[in-house]
């Protein structure tokens, strides 16, 4: 088996992109550790304890590893970016979250190619399937795997695809060829660092996700920095700016992946301040802004809807400012002297 043919295999899976890589420690390793000790993964615990140390070496993961196969999958569909958005009485919801969750889906796919995989091995094959919850760099594999370049924005890019997909790997026991990295495109252009409202993308040094949007609404249970809210706009589940301004995406393509489709893409914010954690679930399962969980959904509501400004969001914000959770009710208190109550 070539990477040619896990490329034919991975198509008929329905990746668009896919690649080889040794499975050895990764090269740019050191880089992550610096990354985790300048503090800029926040409060991401997972990134920083002792996964952090297995994240250096696949076959932690699998012993008998001797190749990682990459795979890509596209999840843009034919709706506005936010770079084309202005609907101040609606909220911002990340593209990759507008469907079903995509582990799910590279799931189902990489668990398809490793049953085809083996077959056409004739079954002497052991594997372990990754799609980002595994602790493994997979940005810096895809990259030696040829999928693409590491951006400026931190984001894998691909001269043809852009940067709008999925990654997944799949750690295998063969031994097959390792692709060619290409080159670094980004050249001079710093449309994405120039782009972040929050300043979260430091020059020639990565993404500091103490100032991102994605890590505030996402990642992040607490209280949001009152000095970043502003910066947040309309979003209210993760940020798709430095994407969306990349010019590598300007003729990105779109997938075909149905369970990709948008479900609810942007909300009206009066709606989301009245939901019902019950309604939350709903609306939202089986999607990633799941993630973000109830409380945190309405913290970043009431964030946006401050930043929105508008007079009719007076009333859910007093409601939500009497919440008894006082993460909640604190946000909302910002967003009523933002519009002037």
């Amino acid at each position: 088996m070539n990477a040619e043919g896990i490329r034919e295999l991975a198509r008929a899976c329905g990746f668009e992109l896919a690649g080889v890589a040794s499975a050895l420690p990764a090269e740019d390793r050191a880089r992550y550790h610096d990354w985790v000790a300048a503090g800029w993964a926040g409060k991401m615990g997972y990134l920083t304890d002792h996964r952090a140390e297995v994240r250096d070496d696949p076959r932690q993961l699998l012993a008998s590893a001797k190749s990682i196969i990459c795979v890509g999958k596209l999840y843009q569909t034919p709706w506005p970016h936010t770079a084309r958005f202005d609907a101040h009485d609606r909220g911002w919801i990340s593209r990759y979250a507008w469907g079903e969750d995509y582990h799910d889906v590279m799931r189902r796919g990489l668990e398809r190619l490793e049953g085809m995989l083996r077959e056409s091995v004739g079954g002497a094959l052991e594997s372990r399937i990754c799609v980002d919850t595994a602790p493994l760099l997979e940005r810096s594999y895809a990259r030696l795997a040829g999928l693409g370049w590491i951006g400026k924005n931190t984001c894998l890019i691909n001269q043809q695809q852009g940067s709008w997909f999925f990654l997944g790997e799949l750690l295998v026991s063969l031994e097959i060829a390792s692709e060619t990295p290409p080159p670094d495109r980004c050249g001079t252009c710093t449309r994405c660092i120039d782009a972040c409202p929050t300043a979260a993308i430091v020059p020639g040094k990565g993404l500091d996700a103490t100032r991102c949007i994605s890590y505030f609404t996402i990642e992040l249970r607490g209280t949001i920095p009152e000095e970043m809210r502003a910066g947040m706009g309309a979003h209210i589940f993760g940020c798709d700016i430095c994407q969306d301004v990349c010019p590598w995406n300007g003729r990105a393509p779109m997938t075909v992946e149905e369970s990709f489709a948008p479900r609810h893409f942007a909300p009206r914010l009066e709606e989301m301040g009245a939901i019902t954690e019950d309604e939350f679930r709903a609306m939202f399962r089986g999607t990633p802004v799941s993630r973000a969980r109830y409380r945190g959904f309405l913290r970043n509501v009431a964030v946006a809807m401050g930043n929105g400004g508008e007079e009719k969001f007076r009333g859910p914000l007093e409601e939500m400012a009497r919440s008894q959770d006082e993460v909640v009710a604190e946000h909302a208190r910002w967003a009523l002297k933002r519009i002037g109550g």
